[in-house]
């Protein structure tokens, strides 16, 4: 009998779980597979960036349980689980200098010490598999790369009994990878497809300025066929009603040409333990049936 498979994916804030990789953990889910979101911070020190509630007294007085409620519906259309690490979101601070990181946020934690409650949370739900940001955290957010630092500290630690050893009985996931679903091949297709359509394509600017948020090309090696699963994606994305706007660009791109030109999400193997072949189309290949 094959093994319960289980997949974990480690986001900064909630919304981040339903705009990257939200098909294929939907499509998962309907296979059976077991999937948990550990989410490292509230999401406090987020902008609203909804027009239309830009501006609401309650939701900019009590924007964490407001994001927490998003968070819960979005959670519940994705059919996953969902644990909260309790960081405080450290904000994306802006201007030139850039101003100092708030005091206690997650970013000005120590590595080490922030790892602890993901290893314990890795040693319970025991995946096989781990989804997570590059070293840039997919866009240079200091929450984003801070989820990257500790996610590839607790992958390495929760198989290691001499690590962490008041956070359970170890157990070694087998395979880790990067979110690579806003990769310029994609972005540059959806784009053109666009065009050749008629219609107004909300990329261009996104490309005309890819280099400044991503120095270089990514190695894509896994594409996830989960196009049965946009819509379900879409829907959990628009539960985080403070963060998207349904009336947005986002959202600007039909659904039947998103199936058609490109009906994957991609990923980037950055660790595996088991033998696989590149490209791949599974994030369970080489663990399924070992």
């Amino acid at each position: 009998m094959t093994e319960q498979l289980r997949l974990m994916a480690v986001h900064a804030h909630p919304d981040d779980e339903s705009s990257k990789g939200a098909a294929t953990m939907a499509k998962y889910v309907s296979e059976g597979v077991d999937v948990l979101v550990a989410t490292c911070t509230g999401g406090e020190r987020g902008s609203i960036l909804n027009p239309k509630l830009q501006g609401d007294p309650y939701i900019e007085e009590n924007i964490h349980e407001v994001r927490k409620r998003e968070m819960d519906e979005a959670r519940d259309i994705l059919g996953v689980k969902q644990e909260w690490l309790g960081f405080v979101d450290s904000g994306l601070p802006e201007g030139d200098p850039l101003p100092p990181l708030p005091e206690g946020c997650f970013a000005l934690q120590s590595v080490e010490e922030a790892a602890a409650p993901l290893v314990k949370l890795i040693r319970e739900f025991k995946p096989q598999v781990i989804t997570t940001y590059d070293e840039n955290g997919g866009y240079p957010h200091p929450d984003h790369i801070m989820t990257h630092k500790i996610t590839m500290v607790a992958f390495e630690a929760a198989g290691d009994p001499a690590r962490y050893p008041e956070a359970g009985e170890p157990w070694q996931p087998q395979k880790l990878y990067y979110n690579q679903g806003f990769n310029r091949a994609r972005t540059l297709a959806l784009h053109e497809a666009l065009l050749a359509r008629g219609l107004d394509s909300p990329y261009g600017e996104w490309l005309a300025r890819w280099k400044d948020f991503e120095p270089r090309e990514r190695t894509l090696t896994t594409f996830v066929p989960c196009a049965d699963f946009f819509e379900i994606r879409d829907k959990a994305l628009i539960a985080h009603a403070t963060q998207i706007d349904p009336d947005g660009g986002w959202f600007r791109v039909p659904m039947d040409l998103q199936r058609e030109v490109w009906p994957t999400e991609e990923y980037e193997l950055a660790k595996s333990l088991v033998d696989t072949s590149l490209p791949e189309d599974d994030l369970f290949a080489g663990i399924r049936n070992n």
